[in-house]
């Protein structure tokens, strides 16, 4: 039966099994494989093993020699002119597209751009420039922003590399429920990782449907906790904070549980001010009497007029101004003010 190597192509990429035959290789080789985009080097990462399925396994091809390492490091030369041309006929073009990363396969082949987009671009007049360049075939493909993030790498708000581009395989789904089981604190920008997203570190120390284990307490414990509580119980009723009793016995103060309490609704409650009787103002100071019949002056009226206050405090009676009008004289220039309008509009005045 054939053994199967595991082998991947990308640091954080994902392992493919390929059949070995009669090819010796061992961890950490370098192999040329035809994988589904053409011939590439790839590295075992995983040592013979027996298949667990029943099904076709593409064959390793042969070991990587020095010529197909020479033709590697010659395709990094052409990978970055891809880039930088790709780029510039982005922005000649205006494309609403960020360029991430360049690929170019072991025989030339075909040459991948990876690009991040919000929206569907079109890109078939950028695709033709680029076939009229390289005279390849050339390969658009779309990511998303976590994608983009494991592709150029960077340091996260641990310090550290960014766990997607040095150990991770696959992305697993996150949500703010994880974060709220371990009662950290709910800030977007201390739970956000570089990509926008949720950070992969929250599902490490999160398992769905497990809850936290509690030590069971031994009798002997047990026992050693109720000897404290009472001995310290002691030392307070000696100690003179409080009324000595014996341990365990409810003091029977206000706020005790074996206290009684007074209903809520039988409680004392302070007057509140719509309990208190309302004074009814009168409509004017001369028709407001005394209960003897005689008139309010300014010492008896409760409340002083404005004339009767000096400095905002009330005295007992006003001191009249020096130029201040009459009644009948105001009524008079009402009356003479009324006139001159009526006058104005062409009109007689009436009394």
């Amino acid at each position: 039966m054939p053994e199967l190597v595991g082998i991947r192509f990308k640091s954080c990429g994902k392992i493919y099994d390929f059949q070995a035959d009669d090819i010796q290789v061992k961890k950490g080789d370098l192999v040329v494989v035809e994988s589904e985009l053409g011939l590439s080097i790839g590295r075992v990462v995983k040592e013979a093993f027996p298949p667990q399925e029943e099904k076709e396994y593409k064959k390793i091809l042969r070991v990587a020699s020095e010529e197909d390492l020479r033709e590697e490091e010659s395709n990094s030369t052409l990978k970055k002119e891809a880039f930088e041309f790709c780029r510039e006929r982005i922005m000649a073009r205006g494309l609403q597209m960020k360029l991430i990363e360049t690929e170019v396969i072991l025989d030339r082949k075909r040459i991948i751009f990876y690009f991040v987009s919000e929206k569907r671009i079109d890109f078939r007049e950028l695709v033709k420039d680029l076939a009229q360049k390289f005279r390849t075939r050339i390969e658009m493909r779309q990511v998303g922003v976590r994608d983009e993030a494991r592709m150029t790498g960077g340091i996260g708000l641990c310090g550290r590399e960014l766990c997607c581009s040095r150990f991770l395989v696959d992305f697993a789904p996150i949500s703010i429920k994880m974060a709220k089981k371990q009662e950290l604190v709910l800030n977007t920008g201390k739970l956000s990782g570089c990509c926008g997203r949720l950070m992969c570190c929250l599902s490490y120390e999160y398992r769905e449907g497990e809850e936290p284990i509690e030590e069971p307490v031994s009798e002997a414990d047990e026992s050693r906790l109720e000897a404290g509580l009472k001995e310290g119980l002691h030392e307070v009723s000696q100690s003179g904070e409080g009324p000595r009793r014996e341990a365990g016995e409810p003091s029977g103060g206000r706020h005790e549980p074996g206290a009684e309490r007074r209903p809520r609704y039988q409680q004392r409650r302070r007057p509140d001010r719509r309990d208190r009787p309302r004074r009814e103002a009168s409509t004017s100071r001369e028709a407001a009497q005394t209960p003897e019949g005689a008139p309010v002056t300014e010492s008896t009226h409760p409340f002083p007029s404005q004339e009767g206050m000096r400095g905002g405090l009330p005295k007992a009676q006003a001191q009249p101004q020096a130029n201040a009008p009459t009644q009948d004289a105001a009524s008079a220039e009402q009356k003479r003010r009324r006139k001159k309008r009526w006058r104005k509009r062409g009109k007689k005045p009436t009394e």
